[in-house]
């Protein structure tokens, strides 16, 4: 059986360098949203980029984010029932860990922009300084400055 090369995922209009790559290599958390909007520039607001819109004009259903080598997809709490018939459970359905420069700076950002702030920047024993806000759903997000 002859061995096939691996299928190569392009994305956007420039199909360069960081995001070509095998499909095999590539996976991102889905975050369920009330308003797919909100969250996604909740998370924009942390450094990601957003990449792909659908529908690509007006009001999203469905958000691709990036930052760095890493991404988050944004959708909304219909997709779970639209996609595979089971429904979003109650309370916090996620945590998030995403590392930021200037953490305290960027908390204060955040609190001023109405994210709820869990908890205030401290100082970790294994050494890094450390956060908790809310995205626009409840989940909690860590916010990390090693």
């Amino acid at each position: 059986m002859r061995e096939q090369s691996p299928r190569i995922l392009m994305v956007g209009a420039a199909e360069s360098a960081p995001y070509a790559r095998s499909i095999a290599d590539r996976a991102f958390l889905v975050v369920f949203a009330s308003d797919v909007s909100a969250t996604a520039a909740f998370f924009e607001r942390l450094g990601f980029e957003r990449h792909f819109q659908l529908p690509p004009e007006g009001e999203p259903g469905y958000v691709g984010l990036r930052r760095g080598a890493y991404e988050v997809a944004v959708v909304a709490n219909e997709w779970p029932a639209e996609q595979y018939g089971l429904q979003l459970g109650d309370g916090v359905r996620f945590e998030l860990f995403v590392y930021v420069d200037e953490l305290d700076r960027l908390v204060e950002e955040l609190r001023a922009a109405g994210v709820a702030v869990l908890r205030e920047p401290t100082d970790m024993p294994w050494g890094e300084r450390v956060a908790y806000v809310t995205d626009p759903d409840g989940n909690p997000v860590a916010l990390a400055e090693g």
